[in-house]
């Protein structure tokens, strides 16, 4: 029996693998397959150039098909999907992005394929992670807000259908942060894309986002007495975790409902020269107006969330300079 097991498993894996291929005659509308190649097991890589363990050493054979679609007249969306030669689960995989993206997810490409799901990401259209190619770029902007996504999914589950003979039976959507707030859209206007999502940490809504991102700028940075130092941020933090650790009955370091904090920066107040230790009066104000809203200046009402207290170690990828946004990137992927 094992042997019989054996031998139907190596001819699905054969007939896959020359599957993969044929995908680069397919023909989808709006779209064209630049490349479907056959990578073989642990040969993966991104060309590091050395420095380091090659992280995706460990992923089994794969079709690597590569498409661009082209939406609109303006639209260069990219697109991976990554199809397990053997062992497929029948399950198709979507993965999001963080921040402006302009990028593919390759480390989510390589978890979803080595769980065995047929898996797809997008650079949602764009290159490079800051959001200057809106500019003169309605149709791009388009793309990175909805389309992008949408479209890759009704191709993915193309591709995936004529590698394998047959649909997915189940289709998910996984991503954080941006990738959170694509699957709310997802969720909202084509109900129909995926049977579950995973949206963590929502960045929606975006609009209410980026007038707290430019509130909190203009309080930070309107002028040098009000800039706070990221060496003080950790200070900053401590205390808090002073003030409202222990508000759910245990000491642990973690805030269980920063909503219940009541911390008053005023208690770092320097009692002298400014420190290290201590924040200015013009730092309290700043540190205030960090844990609140954005406000309607005529009607006073809130248009944006708020920072709550405990998220103070992050405040340098907003505050800081070039090298700190830097600094912090790298502290948060570990």
């Amino acid at each position: 029996m094992l042997i019989r097991v054996t031998a139907v498993m190596m001819a699905l894996a054969a007939f896959a693998a020359g599957a993969c291929g044929d995908l680069a005659t397919l023909k989808l509308e709006n779209a064209t397959v630049t490349s479907a190649q056959v990578v073989a097991a642990g040969s993966f890589s991104l060309g590091r150039g050395g420095k380091g363990p090659n992280p995706y050493a460990g992923l089994p054979a794969f079709c690597r098909v590569q498409v661009t679609l082209t939406p609109s007249a303006d639209s260069d969306i990219k697109v991976e999907v990554w199809l397990p030669i053997a062992g497929w689960n029948n399950k198709y995989l979507a993965v999001g992005n963080g921040g402006w993206a302009g990028t593919i997810s390759y480390t989510d490409l390589a978890d979803g394929v080595a769980r065995g799901y047929a898996t797809s990401s997008t650079d949602t259209g764009h290159v490079g992670g800051r959001g200057s190619f809106v500019l003169g770029h309605p149709e791009k902007f388009i793309d990175f807000a909805w389309r992008s996504e949408h479209e890759m999914t009704v191709k993915s589950k193309l591709i995936v259908a004529a590698m394998y003979g047959a649909p997915a039976k189940y289709s998910y959507w996984k991503g954080c942060s941006t990738g959170g707030r694509q699957a709310m859209k997802e969720i909202q206007v084509f109900p129909n894309d995926f049977d579950g999502v995973i949206a963590g940490a929502q960045a929606n809504p975006r609009t209410g986002m980026a007038l707290l991102q430019a509130w909190v700028a203009f309080a930070a940075l309107k002028d040098a007495e009000s800039r706070i130092p990221v060496a003080k941020f950790p200070m900053i933090h401590e205390a808090v975790l002073k003030a409202c650790d222990g508000l759910d009955g245990l000491k642990d370091r973690l805030i269980q409902d920063p909503r219940k904090c009541k911390f008053d920066p005023k208690v770092l107040t320097c009692k002298a020269a400014d420190a290290p230790d201590c924040l200015t009066a013009a730092q309290v104000a700043t540190v205030r107006k960090m844990y609140q809203p954005a406000r309607n200046v005529r009607t006073g009402k809130a248009v944006s969330p708020a920072y709550t207290p405990g998220n103070e170690l992050g405040w340098a990828a907003l505050l800081g300079g070039p090298e700190d946004r830097k600094s912090t990137r790298l502290n948060s992927s570990h």
